[in-house]
């Protein structure tokens, strides 16, 4: 890549969810918790749920064409290619982005899957990026969706709870480095020899191959909460430090935090490591719960929507999920319109 490589600038914004919402009060009734319980540990209060039927691409397909909208046309009937962030593809194979790119009136465009789990936004950041950066791409729309509910034990409380389904997405355009809205240095890692502490055993080519069927409960997700709490908080605040110093910002420069909206507690840790005071902090998991992939697309929509992200602030975004897997990076927020 060459010191003169154009940037990735967001030029459109929009997120979607499913027209469900779920209170805690729901869930208390068929779990052994309550809604004091949820609230203390989470701080959630209400999710969004798919419909029966609903899958993964219906979720991207509406963040994708409010992302088009917000672009407006003179970017949207240019787009280049379509990546989609998502651990819950609508099948294990093919890949979910060409019908995705297709059900938008995209046609043939190069289209593909992104998988980090809850981190994949932020990896989706970087590809779409270095797509724009190589000239491989004009404008890229990258999409992070989740239909994660399907992945979760409808009587497991630790997990049920938490998690919720939604999209959110951007258009990328090729631009300057140096103009609001371009994608700063994206910091990545990951850890393999902890995978086990977020995953779903069944369903792959490792029990697939064995000979076996799936145990009961192996389609579902099994998470060690409290390691992961801690490794989500070492990550999310190490990556952030390294992506404010690329940016040549310093953490009181931070206008707005961005991070993936996996829990109350792993959000307010995070900021107070950082030194993020409190109405600087965006979030949305009260009513949004944790949306994986789709998580901080959709805060940073809602944010847009609600003006408590404007033009011209500097954001920070971070995000980690299983994989495990990390990121963040940086942008100066443009004028986008609704989506």
């Amino acid at each position: 890549m060459t010191a003169d490589a154009p940037a990735a600038v967001i030029a459109g914004i929009g997120a979607y969810v499913p027209p469900n919402p779920v209170s805690n009060h729901d869930l208390a009734a068929r779990l052994d918790t309550s809604d004091e319980w949820i609230r203390a540990r989470t701080g959630i209060s209400s999710r969004h749920l798919v419909l029966p039927g609903q899958a993964t691409s219906d979720l991207a397909v509406e963040a994708g064409r409010r992302a088009l909208d917000s672009a407006g046309a003179e970017h949207a009937e240019r787009v280049d290619a379509v990546v989609l962030a998502t651990a819950t593809p609508d099948r294990p194979c093919p890949a979910t982005a060409p019908e995705v790119a297709w059900r938008l009136g995209l046609g043939t465009v190069a289209a593909f899957d992104v998988s980090a789990v809850c981190a994949g936004f932020l990896y989706g950041l970087a590809t779409a990026a270095g797509l724009i950066a190589a000239g491989t791409a004009d404008r890229v729309l990258l999409i992070g969706a989740d239909a994660f509910t399907t992945l979760v034990d409808p009587r497991d409380r630790a997990t049920a709870v938490i998690f919720a389904d939604g999209a959110g997405a951007v258009l990328l355009r090729a631009g300057a480095p140096e103009e609001p809205g371009a994608v700063g240095r994206v910091v990545l890692g990951s850890d393999g020899s902890l995978g086990d502490l977020l995953h779903v055993p069944g369903g792959g080519s490792r029990q697939r191959g064995s000979g076996r069927p799936a145990r009961p409960g192996d389609a579902y997700l099994r998470m060690a909460g409290r390691d992961t709490y801690r490794h989500a908080v070492a990550r999310m605040t190490a990556a952030s430090r390294q992506a404010v110093e690329a940016a040549g910002w310093s953490l009181a420069h931070i206008d707005r935090l961005a991070a993936h909206q996996a829990n109350a507690r792993i959000l307010a840790t995070v900021a107070e490591d950082l030194g993020v005071p409190e109405e600087r902090r965006l979030s949305n998991i009260g009513h949004n719960g944790n949306t994986a992939a789709a998580s901080v697309p959709m805060l940073l929509a809602d944010a847009t929507a609600d003006g408590t992200l404007a033009a011209g602030h500097r954001v920070l975004l971070t995000a980690f999920g299983a994989g495990l897997a990390w990121g963040a990076t940086t942008v100066t927020w443009p004028e986008v319109g609704p989506g």
